[in-house]
């Protein structure tokens, strides 16, 4: 095992990969324990799909595709949040109408790109294949969203379990939910062109999801949601370097086996007791 990571981190483009894993497992989940708790789990898809539109733009615009899926992202969460002050109630209303007009966007500026391989790269991701300047731009924004989240958890905390009692707390609802929308459309935005806009979901979701088995308090749902992500991107980057499987789909299958872990260990625990 020592003699195959240290194969693995001889080559530059695996260890820029893990740098950029670790820094996305810890990150995303962090968005992800909001989004799930906030029964919010499609906005992840809805933010993808519409960044795939970004990226149709930034290729055809001759701009950085990254570049264009950050703004599709923002403007769809924008989007998103407006849609749903207006419809309270109907969070999901919001999302779907969203994700139908990204999804609308995407198929027919997909037919105008330059670089249909290019395009299509974005679906699954290659985080293999960060260079330098994109290592950094994760690193610096993957940073940046999981410090925002630590430092705000407490209005993020009330905004998500009641937003009449978080405003009793004197918390600003709407300006938490309006900052928070952004922080999620940044994380969606670094991670479509690594991890890929079909997964981008997966890898928010699927980490609480475990965490949820087993977690009895928001801190513990927040500690465990990070160390499956890291634990996750980890073992999905052997797992396409032994292999050669696609890394961002090994990433999600090393989640969904984790969630089965929990459960399985869960279920053995109430026999047992």
């Amino acid at each position: 095992m020592l003699q195959l990571l240290a194969d693995m981190f001889s080559h530059g483009f695996m260890t820029r990969a893990f740098i950029a894993g670790v820094v996305l497992g810890a990150a995303i989940p962090l968005v992800g324990v909001v989004v799930v708790l906030k029964r919010l789990s499609m906005v992840g898809d809805a933010l993808s799909h519409t960044s795939l539109a970004g990226v149709a733009a930034g290729l055809i615009g001759g701009i950085n595709p990254v570049a264009g899926a950050a703004v599709a992202c923002v403007a769809a969460a924008l989007a998103i949040e407006g849609i749903r002050r207006r419809f309270e109630g109907h969070a999901d209303l919001a999302i779907a109408v969203v994700m139908a007009t990204g999804v609308g966007l995407a198929g027919v500026l997909s037919g105008f790109t330059p670089n249909s391989s290019t395009f299509s790269s974005f679906l699954f991701g290659s985080i293999v294949t960060v260079g330098d300047d994109e290592l950094t731009a994760v690193v610096v924004l993957g940073v940046a969203v999981a410090a925002l989240c630590l430092v705000f958890r407490r209005e993020l905390f009330w905004v998500t379990i009641d937003e009449r009692a978080a405003r009793l707390a004197g918390v600003r609802v709407t300006a938490v939910n309006f900052a928070f929308i952004l922080i999620t459309a940044v994380a969606v935005s670094i991670a479509s062109r690594t991890v890929g806009t079909l997964i981008v979901s997966s890898v928010m979701t699927v980490p609480v999801a475990c965490a949820l088995v087993v977690a009895r308090s928001w801190r513990q749902t927040i500690a465990i949601s990070c160390a499956v992500g890291v634990m996750s991107a980890a073992a999905g980057l052997v797992a396409s370097y032994v292999f050669g499987f696609k890394s961002g789909g090994a990433i999600v299958l090393a989640e969904v086996t984790l969630l089965l872990v929990f459960i399985a260990v869960k279920a053995v625990g109430k026999r047992t007791s």
